[in-house]
């Protein structure tokens, strides 16, 4: 069963990257919010207009943690 191909605004599309973006959230919960396939959110973020590399490596980057002896 082929359904419509649906359309993304740009505005959309920013929304969609940076919810995928956020801590603790995976690319494949919110492809799954909206009924689609990660691989194009993964595209998304691969393109600057949409997804920023900057924020990528924010929320992988690593963290220090005081730590008492």
């Amino acid at each position: 069963m082929a359904g419509k191909k649906r359309f993304w605004s740009d505005e959309e599309k920013v929304s969609i990257c940076a919810q995928s973006q956020a801590p603790g959230v995976s690319v494949a919960q919110v492809a799954r919010r909206y009924a689609m396939n990660a691989n194009l959110i993964h595209k998304w973020l691969r393109d600057p207009r949409f997804g920023s590399e900057d924020g990528i490596r924010e929320t992988q980057a690593a963290e220090f943690l005081p730590v008492e002896i």
